[in-house]
């Protein structure tokens, strides 16, 4: 069955690759104005919202899937930052802190021309960031890697010399849960 992934993130392309998986990317323009403020239901309802927009474009059997990834600390959702300074504050706030990194991803499946099946869920994993000073801040903010990262850090780029630890699935911070994904998906599949 033919797998889209409808997200534009290459993080989430290359986690999906080396999967194995065979898929295309079709990105969603799907409207990420919400007002929920519960993370783990925030991230389910973007992801369904992507999810859905690139499943209603669809003519031949598929299977959608969408996702979103949030940072929380202390209740506050820190998503990508709008500009340099805006990341900065980001990594001031967690620095030194342990935060959580919740994904919601939603996989919609087509038969026929119908949904035939639907699932919705996230993960969560808490990361433990070191001390950093605002100079090293400043100098990883000037790579322009945080830029278009939640929270205003890639765990899989240069902030690895930040994280001291994880509680959790690594690859739900790189921004696909892809266990999850996989044993959901075989599910749906009927392949369990």
């Amino acid at each position: 069955m033919k797998i889209i992934l409808a997200s534009g993130s290459p993080r989430r392309r290359e986690l999906l690759s080396r999967t194995g998986f065979d898929f295309t990317v079709q990105v969603s323009n799907a409207d990420e104005n919400v007002e929920e403020e519960v993370p783990e239901k925030l991230v389910e309802e973007l992801a369904q919202r992507k999810a859905k927009a690139v499943f209603d474009l669809q003519k031949e059997d598929c299977l959608v899937i969408g996702a979103d990834t949030i940072v929380v600390k202390d209740g506050k959702t820190l998503g990508k930052p709008k500009d340099k300074e805006e990341a900065v504050e980001m990594l001031l706030s967690i620095s030194g802190r342990t935060h959580q990194v919740y994904t919601g991803v939603a996989l919609f499946m087509l038969r026929e021309g119908k949904c035939v099946a639907q699932k919705v869920f996230h993960e969560c994993t808490e990361v433990e960031m070191t001390e950093m000073t605002e100079q090293e801040i400043r100098a990883y903010v000037k790579s322009g890697e945080p830029l278009d990262k939640a929270g205003a850090y890639g765990i899989q780029g240069k902030a690895a010399v930040f994280i001291r630890g994880i509680r959790g699935d690594y690859y739900n911070v790189v921004g696909l849960p892809v266990c999850r994904v996989y044993h959901e998906m075989q599910d749906m599949f009927g392949e369990k």
